[in-house]
């Protein structure tokens, strides 16, 4: 997905092109000015400026499906202090070619910076060895990965060592590669999430729901549970929960499952405030999740994908969705409400 071309397409078809608005990008990154100052930042899956007919059109608001993640750190280059900035974009099967904006002694100069061009020897894959090598390089990576690959993509990144903010959707989460991450607290979600809006290309057929085109017969795709996954702190990740609940613990209100001992939860603001055993919540939690206030102790999802998958959630004889497994902090103090 992305303001990027999210290229990288899915090997059984062209499912992951999708481009992510310029606000989109804009209400989220606001969350981690500091992140960037100084730093060189790298979109290692994007369409930097290629439009449809093949030709370079950066900057002349022409260019098909150009990257809004390079627009969006070209805009505010200057006012963020970025040190560089690089942009590579993939080309299946033959060479393609990277951008690049380094901050220079002018300061004050007047209207955008300067970009430069270079070809790249391979395809600009993000698994490619030039790629890997402006990984190393670089301080940050912010872009929207090819869904398709995100097991494979989040795990490169993390292994990495590097800051990074991407878009995924919050199924991602319960993944059996990406699972132990959120449960190391290697990676966790950013500021906002909910159903965004993707342009997409013409050939995506119309759909019933969640499809529109607009006035110029741009076709538009809206998705669900979409995620920002992050290793920056944020302010939002330390705001409490415990202090908006409300609900106290029933037997009756609060069945525990059938082959485990926790407690079916069915939303977030129904968590019992006194309640100090393992409790069971939609995977919607993680955007919610404050480290201070709850621990995540696994997963109920198929009971087999890993040793933090505790079980499958089956309450009543029904299988339920697959969920989160969280236990309240500090269990002497929830005595005291």
């Amino acid at each position: 997905m992305a303001g990027n071309s999210n290229l990288h397409m899915s090997r059984a078809g062209k499912t992951d092109e999708f481009y992510t608005q310029l606000s989109t990008i804009e209400d989220e990154l606001r969350h981690y000015r500091k992140y960037f100052k100084g730093k060189v930042i790298f979109c290692n899956a994007d369409d930097p400026a290629i439009g449809e007919d093949g030709q370079d059109h950066f900057g002349d608001g022409l260019g098909g499906y150009t990257s809004n993640f390079f627009r969006y750190f070209q805009l505010n280059f200057t006012q963020l202090g970025i040190k560089k900035l690089i942009t590579t974009h993939y080309e299946a099967d033959k060479p393609s070619y990277k951008f690049e904006i380094v901050s220079s002694d002018h300061d004050e100069q007047i209207g955008l910076p300067d970009y430069v061009r270079t070809p790249l020897e391979g395809s600009g894959d993000f698994r490619s060895p030039e790629c890997l090598a402006l990984l190393e390089e670089c301080d940050i990576v912010v872009t929207n990965p090819p869904f398709s690959l995100m097991k494979e993509y989040l795990t490169l990144l993390i292994n990495s060592g590097k800051q990074f903010l991407i878009l995924g959707n919050m199924n991602h989460a319960m993944y059996a590669e990406i699972f132990p991450y959120i449960f190391r607290r290697q990676v966790w979600l950013g500021h906002n999430s909910g159903h965004f809006w993707f342009r997409v290309p013409d050939y995506y057929e119309a759909k019933g729901t969640d499809f529109k085109e607009d006035d110029d017969g741009q076709k538009w795709r809206r998705m669900g549970n979409i995620c920002w996954f992050t290793n920056m702190d944020i302010e939002k990740r330390h705001q409490s929960l415990v202090e908006t609940l409300y609900k106290k613990y029933t037997a009756e209100e609060y069945p525990q499952y059938d082959n485990f001992e926790a407690i079916h939860v069915k939303k977030v603001q129904e968590i019992p405030v006194d309640y100090t055993g393992i409790i069971s919540v939609p995977i919607t939690f993680l955007d919610k999740h404050n480290p201070d206030e709850f621990e995540i102790v696994g997963e109920l999802n198929h009971g087999c994908d890993s040793e933090f998958d505790l079980a499958k959630p089956i309450l009543n004889g029904v299988a339920q969705y697959k969920r989160i497994a969280i236990r309240r902090k500090i269990a002497q103090e929830v005595g005291e409400e």
